[in-house]
């Protein structure tokens, strides 16, 4: 019988500034689950490869390259490795780094 392992990370990760947690990797890819409280930040960084970002709950703005845009929930954006980027939080919200 196959194993089903339910794994609730996501729905327990709080609204405390800025939180991260892996919730997988294998070789040729990684999921992370961010979680920003309201107006909280995720400093400017790249990624070591390229990325989708998938907004789960709440609402954020993402600068990159000189631009802003704002992701609701069920929005999808990808953006390529090695690029500088940072994200605000207009609410309290938790996402999904795909990359």
């Amino acid at each position: 019988m196959y194993k089903i392992d339910i794994d609730n990370t996501i729905a327990q990760q709080p609204f405390d500034g800025l939180q991260i947690e892996k919730l997988a990797k294998t070789e040729s890819m990684e999921i992370l689950s961010i979680s920003l409280a309201k107006d909280a930040i995720f400093p400017k960084h790249t990624s070591p490869k390229d990325a989708h970002l998938v907004v789960l709950e709440g609402s954020i703005d993402f600068h990159i390259e000189n631009q802003s845009v704002t992701l609701l929930p069920q929005q999808h954006f990808g953006f390529s490795k090695e690029v500088e980027h940072w994200v605000r939080a207009l609410s309290d919200a938790k996402f999904l780094i795909i990359r």
